[in-house]
């Protein structure tokens, strides 16, 4: 199933302001500090909990966890909902916030960003016996199909614009409180599509090939990054850290452990 779309991972070239690319003895030492980083556990398998042991993991887990390694500081993990969570950064409640986060104007205006870590494609997810309709137009044009989505994300306004038909309360537009909750929904028929990135994708494909697979394209793309307090300090020490993951082959391990072994395993 890998195979048949293309998986998007590939993490960007990003600047920073300490110059030319950082080795890990150039980067900042801040010198034990705790960061305070928040995530859902909700969106595989970027974050999840653990089945066996309901620990946090995943690919911003480890990622992040790195990145504090290199930059000498401590994490203090924290859990929230999607819907509180810019806000509750922004207002500094966290220092830093991640769940697969897409960077664009409006976020920007409220928080702060990291430099890219992944860019990732949207795609369509539907049930492994899904036959009626294979791309954005079939789907659009059959009034009885339904799109599960989480209020306020990028899967939302993707299939609101790039779907159907602009109105964000167009009735086939099914909410749900969590990511996960809408894929139970396509799993149990209660509705026909959810839009995801090509990440979760490959994590839900991967936990349950049985039961889902990707139909049509991709339908645009999106850069992850992850968030902060306005004016934050920590902003250039994790860029300068991504960039040195990047560089030393860090990220593509991470890549590979949790888009490619993770989807062999389950």
């Amino acid at each position: 199933m890998m195979k048949k779309f293309k998986l998007a991972i590939a993490t960007l070239a990003v600047s920073v302001g300490f110059g030319a690319a950082a080795s890990a003895a150039e980067l900042p030492d801040l010198q034990g500090r705790t960061v305070v980083a928040v995530t859902e556990n909700a969106y595989a398998p970027l974050n999840f909990a653990d089945p066996k042991t309901g620990e946090g993991i995943g690919w911003e887990y480890d990622a992040f966890n790195e990145i504090a390694k290199r930059l000498n500081m401590r994490v203090d993990w924290r859990l929230a909902s999607w819907d509180s969570m810019i806000e509750a950064v922004r207002q500094g409640q966290f220092d830093v916030g991640m769940d697969g986060i897409t960077i664009n104007d409006e976020r920007e205006k409220q928080i702060d960003f990291s430099d890219p870590y992944m860019t990732s494609e949207m795609f369509m997810l539907v049930r492994a016996d899904e036959g009626r309709f294979d791309n954005p137009k079939a789907f659009a044009d059959d009034p009885d199909l339904l799109v599960g989505a989480q209020p306020g994300t990028t899967n939302f306004y993707t299939a609101v614009y790039s779907v159907l038909d602009g109105d964000e309360n167009n009735q086939r537009i099914q909410l749900f409180e969590t990511f996960g909750a809408s894929v139970q929904a396509l799993r149990a028929d209660d509705v026909d599509m959810v839009l995801m990135d090509a990440t979760a994708a490959a994590g839900y494909m991967g936990a349950s090939p049985d039961s889902f697979k990707i139909v049509g394209g991709p339908i645009g793309s999106e850069d992850f990054g992850f968030i902060l307090t306005p004016g934050s300090d920590l902003r250039e020490p994790i860029n300068a850290a991504i960039n040195s993951m990047r560089e030393d082959g860090t990220i593509d391990a991470l890549n590979k452990k949790w888009f490619f072994d993770y989807k062999s395993q389950h």
